[in-house]
């Protein structure tokens, strides 16, 4: 059933791009999007099926070189089969929604066949992502991480006569390939010191690697702490993480279901599975997870305040999900894996949902995207409006406080900043959180009211004709509605309830049990004396996992060393910390009715009055600017050297020179020898027996 989820959507591709022409253009899309839908109904099976338990399923032998045995498997995880779920339900929809949504598309020329192509891609980046996810070792993973990169270059340049979509592939290449340099340096790094890149070898090694010094750069470093910040990087380059984040809002070039695709299941979501993955690793280098708090938290805030002022329909919802991600990345940085893989969980559903809709909005207003030209839509597209609202209400947090009941956000994104103010002890990571909840409750509601309330403006003809996307685009809508509104309520105690549900979810062992089945009699004290194990108030039982012997991976999908409290201490937080998300989210609801629905003048006067804070978030803090000025313009600037001094002057100039002057020189030389008068040869032929004479004594006087 594993193989049949990984392989079925490069089939499709390779059926899709290399066979439409025998089975037809609809015959392409058809089985690309029926392998898709296969795939999700079996990642379903698994994921509700699945018992926890760590299993690896070989495929084929790899490479094996000396100790490097790269073999192809499926480890299959409770980490796995989350993101089985993920990747194959949003795309197996995106597929379905493609159907309307690229019929027809002003990009290309009557006659030209595009959407094979198109759903080939499509599924090809769905394969690349899951052989990342189902990976036992890091080689494969990385196969499956730069699979990803190339799908994204495709996909985001497929409209390649815009000139703004190639630049945005070009520029999402690029900038991930900074990320894919230290991701590409962490595996050699343990690779050098384990000996292996099998997972289960790495895990096993974490607390060695935390005694371990390594040289690196000018110094030395802990080593897991070195090699646990190169992953990160790596995971900031995929995930659109502040400093390379700056490729995401440009992919929006790409077709809107390209957006959602990116932005909800795959390439943004495999840097919080790595360091979920990595999570034996990094719960051993505690200067690294703060680093990755630190940048999370930023990212969420720096994003947060971008999207504010943004005025792309889908670029407000691209920096969004940088925002968000920035959120995972927190949860992952205090030590809650399982929080980060929960919101990352409901993120996909409501997220895709709003990418899809904006589509539908977009494909209603004949591709118009600029939200200023919108307005009065909701009459217009009724399922499109309702099926943003519940994406909204599930972003923005809405829920009944201090209960476990409201959209799927609402758990997820309180379940992080809970985890934020009990892993930093309510510092700099909840503050930021906090005021990221604010701004998203406001540049989401600003898009709702902006699109769909108040008066049409812009082009009258555009409104005139707008119209309900058909229902292959709006069934997709509705399903991911299901999972905004219900995944964040069913699966909240195995993400975020009791440790040990959470334990018994992701696979791993209570003490308390392996103490048990060991038969020892005293051993549970002991464990929990050894380990810190904390005791459940309501179960009374032992919820910590078991101290790993030395030399042995941990086992479950996620660990969480014996001192990591953090989620136990989220659980206690005051109520005024559970509190703080849900007033951040009405603070940003009734600016934003303010702003848009009882004064729709006052943003215009409070750009103006706050032109330079306007203009810099309207810039995106000028990071464009400043990486143009720091590498683009170098690069520039040195790509010239080279080719004016360096191949025109140098190459160039070498070559002519002997080509167009010391050869015609030797030439017109040896011409004028060449007079045909019989007593010049004999002169030379004189003077050549004399020198070879002369060479002749004087070598043989030398003997």
């Amino acid at each position: 059933m594993e193989q049949i989820i990984l392989f079925a959507p490069l089939l499709g591709a390779l059926i899709g791009g290399f066979g439409w022409k025998t089975i037809g253009e609809a015959g392409a899309m058809w089985v690309t999007t029926g392998l898709l839908f296969l795939s999700a109904l079996l990642s379903w099976i698994v994921f509700l099926g699945f018992d926890g338990q760590t299993q690896q399923i070989h495929l084929l032998d790899w490479i094996q070189s000396g100790t490097l045995d790269t073999s192809w498997a499926i480890r299959l995880d409770r980490l796995t089969a989350i993101m089985l779920v993920v990747i194959t339900t949003v795309s197996a929809l995106v597929h379905l929604y493609s159907f309307g949504y690229m019929a027809g598309d002003p990009q290309w020329r009557e006659g030209e066949v595009y959407r094979p192509r198109f759903f080939a891609y499509l599924s090809f980046f769905t394969f690349a992502m899951l052989m990342l996810v189902t990976a036992d070792n890091l080689v494969q993973m990385f196969f499956g991480w730069e699979g990803v990169g190339v799908a994204s270059y495709l996909l985001i340049g497929f409209y390649w006569r815009k000139p703004s979509a190639n630049g945005a592939a070009i520029k999402a290449f690029v900038v991930n390939r900074v990320g894919d340099f230290g991701f590409a340096l962490g595996i050699f790094a343990l690779f050098f010191l384990v000996d292996s890149v099998n997972l289960d070898d790495i895990f096993a090694a974490g607390p060695a690697l935390a005694e371990t010094d390594l040289r690196f750069l000018w110094r030395d470093w802990v080593a897991v702490e070195v090699i646990a910040v190169l992953l990160f990087i790596g995971a900031m380059g995929k995930s659109a993480q502040l400093f390379l984040h700056t490729w995401l809002p440009d992919a929006m070039e790409g077709p809107t279901p390209v957006s959602a695709l990116i932005h909800a299941a795959t390439m943004v979501t495999a840097g919080v599975f790595l360091v979920c993955r990595m999570s034996p690793l990094m719960e051993y280098a505690p200067a690294a997870t703060g680093f990755i708090t630190l940048i999370g938290a930023t990212t969420a805030f720096f994003a947060a305040t971008v999207g504010l002022v943004q005025n792309d329909i889908k670029r407000v919802i691209a920096y969004s999900t940088c925002s968000q991600l920035g959120y995972m990345f927190v949860a992952a940085g205090v030590g809650v894996y399982s929080v980060a893989m929960f919101h990352l969980f409901t993120h996909a559903f409501f997220k895709a949902m709003l990418f899809l809709g904006a589509g539908s909005v977009i494909h209603a207003m004949h591709h118009e995207q600029d939200m200023r030209n919108y307005g009065g839509l909701r009459r217009k597209i009724p399922y499109t409006f309702w099926a943003m609202l519940i994406g909204t209400l599930a972003i923005t947090g809405v829920g009944i406080p201090l209960t476990h009941i409201g959209f799927a956000g609402f758990l997820s994104k309180d379940a992080v900043i809970e985890s934020a103010w009990a892993g930093t002890s309510g510092g700099y990571a909840f503050w930021m959180l906090v005021i990221a909840a604010l701004f998203t409750s406001f540049y989401s509601w600003r898009l709702m009211f902006l699109t769909f309330w108040g008066k049409p403006r812009g082009d009258k003809q555009t409104h005139k004709h707008a119209h309900e996307s058909p229902m292959v685009m709006l069934v997709p809508l509705g399903v991911l509605a299901l999972g905004a509104v219900f995944s964040g309520m069913i699966w909240y105690g195995s993400f975020f309830g009791e440790h040990a549900q959470v334990n018994r979810f992701f696979g791993i062992p209570d003490a308390h049990a392996e103490a048990a089945e060991a038969g020892h009699a005293d051993a549970e004290d002991h464990a929990g004396a050894e380990t810190g194990a904390e005791v459940s108030a309501e179960t009374g039982a032992e919820t910590e996992p078991h101290a790993v012997p030395q030399g042995y991976a941990p086992e479950g999908a996620i660990f969480m060393a014996p001192d990591n409290h953090v989620l136990d201490d989220a659980h206690h937080a005051p109520k005024w910390v559970k509190l703080s998300p849900f007033i951040a989210m009405v603070l940003g609801f009734l600016v934003a009715v303010w702003f848009y629905i009882l004064n729709p003048k006052l943003p215009k006067l409070v750009a103006q009055s706050q032109r330079p804070l306007y203009y810099f978030l309207l810039n995106k803090w000028y990071f464009d600017e400043l990486y143009g000025f720091l590498f683009v313009r170098p690069a520039y600037a040195l790509g010239r050297l080279f080719w004016k001094q360096g191949d025109g002057a140098l190459i160039n100039g070498a070559i002519n020179g002997l080509a167009m002057g010391i050869i015609p020189f030797f030439t017109r030389l040896a011409g004028r020898a060449q007079s045909g008068y019989i007593f010049t040869y004999v002169f030379w032929m004189v003077v050549g027996i004399a020198v070879l004479i002369t060479w002749m004594s004087l070598a043989g006087g030398d003997r």
